[in-house]
């Protein structure tokens, strides 16, 4: 191409859960490195825009060269050497996209269309977190700026217009959403977990952020109960206590690895007299059961185990996969816009071209005329400078509005290219 532009090509490589464990996700990840990664790669000659993207599930680098196959090679001769895998190691786990596929794959991944758990909204924050951290190491530059920013929108638009996010898809969760249905707001409502273990402490987070006004944690062993309750900001208190402690709850999440009942029905059958037969909801996800499921036949009180919470999720995640192909749908759309954007980067350097030579010969002229033209005042030289700037962006307006609206059109831009830099003499500057 004129002027010796060479097009830059947007790659992606990366490992993921899919591709894999976790013994190879860890290296490569590159914590503890005396090093940032993004600068450390941003290093390598042959790539001129990078940005590193670390979580749990998968570790990425999306990076932008004018001469893709060397910039391969020497990035994965250094994150072998930085992670201490060999080469064949990596290149055995590792997927590599080039643009059309680059740029697919990370509208996928913003917007949850590529992770374990479809639509779950982490990912997008961890990637704007991978893009600010580039950003303050000045790693990004035009392309990656306009695709990560179109990635933004594409995951805001997929989230907004698809329900891909809006239905439970862990019995954790939807363990929370069932108390939610029934209640309305919890944010009048105290929650008890019988059980510390991680199911429920995520069940303790789905329920602080859905905003219930307090919480009580109770567990065989009560240092495990004081060490949750300590972090979520709740009391706690041992497993003896669970009958008094029902007099104030409105929503108990139970999760023991008890081998028998741990609520009994004569328990919450004496507790609803106190309570003045407030409604009680109640949730069993421990197996074998933590709950009486004879609870049920007591008035105002609600009994859900984990077979009942397992048909919700299911429902949910097929609705997801349903909401996944609209979303799909959008990616591809999305992605149509910014290959065309892409294209015009090709007549970006011709543009400038004719651009700066045009200025040049204004300014040469400017200069020589100015002898001519006598003592002029500051108003009489700003005058001068607005109406030849004016006269050179009006020249120039049609060949410019020409160059841009056919830079997608690949049957004829090259020519069209050819014949600029000829007519402006640009290859001679």
């Amino acid at each position: 191409m004129s002027q010796g532009f060479k097009q830059q090509t947007i790659l992606l490589i990366g490992v993921n859960h899919k591709t894999a464990p976790v013994e190879v996700r860890e290296p490569l990840a590159l914590k503890g490195a005396e090093e940032e990664p993004v600068k450390l790669f941003a290093q390598i000659p042959p790539v001129d825009e990078v940005l590193f993207l670390s979580t749990c599930n998968r570790v990425e680098v999306l990076f932008t060269s004018t001469d893709p196959k060397r910039a391969l090679i020497e990035l994965k001769e250094l994150w072998a050497q930085k992670s201490g895998l060999p080469v064949p190691t990596i290149d055995e786990h590792v997927y590599e996209y080039r643009n059309e596929d680059a740029i697919r794959h990370i509208f996928m991944v913003a917007s949850s269309l590529d992770s374990m758990v479809v639509g779950e909204p982490q990912i997008l924050g961890q990637l704007k977190d991978a893009y600010r951290h580039a950003s303050d190491f000045k790693t990004t530059g035009m392309v990656l700026n306009r695709l990560l920013h179109k990635a933004f929108s594409v995951a805001k638009k997929v989230r907004t217009e698809t329900k891909i996010g809006s239905q439970a898809v862990s019995i954790s969760y939807a363990a929370v959403e069932l108390a939610r249905k029934i209640f309305g707001e919890l944010s009048d409502k105290v929650a008890m977990l019988i059980g510390a273990g991680e199911m429920a402490e995520l069940a303790a987070q789905h329920l602080i952020s859905n905003g219930v006004k307090g919480l009580i944690v109770a567990n065989r062993t009560l240092e495990r109960a004081v060490e949750l309750s300590t972090q979520l900001g709740g009391d706690a208190i041992g497993l003896d206590e669970i009958e008094d402690a029902l007099v104030k709850a409105d929503i108990v999440i139970s999760s023991t690895g008890a081998p028998g009942l741990v609520l009994t029905k004569d328990q919450v059958k004496r507790a609803m007299r106190p309570r003045r037969h407030r409604l009680l909801f109640l949730i069993d996800i421990a197996v074998p059961r933590d709950i009486d499921p004879a609870i049920n036949d007591i008035e105002n009180v609600y009994l859900y185990d984990i077979d009942d919470l397992k048909g919700v999720v299911e429902e949910n995640k097929q609705e997801r996969a349903k909401e996944a192909k609209k979303a799909e749908r959008m990616v591809e759309e999305e992605l149509l816009k910014f290959l065309s954007w892409m294209k015009t980067l090709d007549v970006l350097p011709v543009i400038q071209g004719i651009q700066e030579k045009a200025e040049a010969i204004r300014r040469r002229e400017l200069e020589r005329s100015k002898k001519y033209l006598g003592n002029l005042s500051d108003d009489q030289l700003e005058a001068i400078e607005r109406l030849t700037n004016s006269i050179v962006q009006k020249i120039l307006h049609d060949p410019i509005v020409c160059l841009r609206k056919n830079a997608s059109n690949e049957e004829c831009v090259k020519a069209l290219l050819d014949t600029t830099s000829i007519l402006f003499n640009l290859d001679s500057n």
